[in-house]
């Protein structure tokens, strides 16, 4: 248990590549996830491995997979309200939520689930590494600025070691260009 709980709040590393043993590559962590999902132990394990298997699956396209596994974390969250990963699950599940809606087509629904992704009460990793922002830069891509926008406003409020990246990254969709995230849409 202890291990799960460890491996989970290094997964951020895992996704730059520092923690080795864990898979680096969308393909790899789909696949652990999976297999995390099978050895899970009980709701709380569930819980660590739930928002990792959604966001690989809709990596790896396959976004009913994703959408399933999202709703899953989002309705599992209010059990685990006083956890550490709480924070998590709740950006992580609206954050592919909102992704699969543009897979959809569905612009509107995106932008409200990136808000509510951005309402996170944050976590250890997010206050550390700060959120994925896939879902941000794909909404970029689409000229959606001002929900980004607004979004990166929110990440502030848990985001402690951001060092002024979303400033910068609101200035740059500001004037219509692309902020080069980094590993922001790995984690």
């Amino acid at each position: 248990m202890l291990r799960r709980v460890l491996l989970a709040l290094l997964l951020p590393l895992a996704a730059c590549g520092f923690l080795r043993g864990r898979p680096t590559t969308w393909a790899g962590r789909y696949a652990q996830a999976m297999e995390d999902l099978k050895n899970a132990e009980g709701d709380e394990e569930r819980f660590y491995a739930i928002d990792e298997a959604a966001k690989a699956a809709v990596e790896v396209g396959k976004p009913e997979e994703a959408e399933r596994y999202a709703k899953e974390a989002l309705e599992m969250a209010p059990r685990f309200r006083k956890n550490w990963n709480y924070g998590n699950a709740v950006h992580d599940g609206h954050m592919v939520l909102g992704r699969v809606a543009l897979r959809h087509g569905d612009v509107e629904t995106a932008k409200r689930e990136l808000i509510l992704a951005g309402q996170t009460p944050g976590s250890p990793q997010l206050g550390s590494f700060g959120p994925n922002v896939s879902l941000a830069k794909e909404l970029l891509e689409q000229k959606q600025v001002d929900a980004v926008v607004e979004y990166f406003d929110l990440c502030g409020k848990f985001w402690e070691l951001e060092r002024g990246r979303l400033k910068q990254w609101s200035a740059l969709a500001k004037a219509g260009e692309l902020p080069d995230f980094g590993a922001n849409l790995f984690y």
